[in-house]
């Protein structure tokens, strides 16, 4: 059993409400961040003990691991993972490395609507018919998952992007496993 000097845990609560959100605590999040890499185990034995997976990606960032997702979170999840998937394609398509660019280059709101306009088949699947609404359906959502930040020229993905790269990489080689067998 880990004894927690709660007295150490100095950002426990802003940690908490976020995590408890959905909010992914990356490098950006200095104070927050700083405090879990500091606290690893205390956190993750609290909410352990709380019924939550407090998860620590390599990659930096921390977030609550869920089985259950809402039918509403499944359509924000479906949304953003779809605009990933086309933004890496686009970058693809152009010539440049997709993974390097998709955190390079800022998505602004010509490029956001470039893609609902080349992909407007798939976007309107999601009712996103213009670039100011999957800047505001996803982009800002992004922001409220800690996924992405605004700045003046745009939106800059985060780290925790990779959830979502990740998964989709999944479904890609479980795809091509499956035609690989038919062949």
């Amino acid at each position: 059993m880990t004894t927690i000097n709660l007295t150490e845990l100095t950002e426990l609560q802003a940690i908490n409400k976020k995590l408890a959100s959905g909010y992914h605590i990356s490098e950006q999040d200095t104070t927050l961040w700083q405090q879990l890499d500091q606290n690893i185990g205390a956190y993750q034995a609290l909410f352990n003990a709380l019924g939550h997976d407090l998860q620590h990606d390599a990659r930096g960032f921390y977030y609550l691991a869920s089985d259950e997702s809402t039918p509403n979170m499944g359509k924000i999840s479906r949304a953003i993972a779809l605009t990933l998937f086309i933004l890496i394609e686009h970058f693809a398509n152009q010539g440049k490395d997709p993974l390097r660019a998709i955190f390079d280059e800022p998505a602004d709101l010509e490029l956001m609507q470039t893609l609902v306009q080349l992909n407007k088949h798939l976007f309107d699947q999601l009712e996103i018919f213009s670039g100011s609404d999957l800047r505001k359906d996803v982009y800002l959502r992004m922001i409220r998952l800690g996924l992405a930040k605004e700045t003046e020229r745009g939106f800059i993905h985060l780290a925790p992007v990779y959830r979502y790269i990740d998964a989709l990489m999944e479904v890609n080689d479980t795809n091509f496993d499956g035609l690989e067998e038919e062949v």
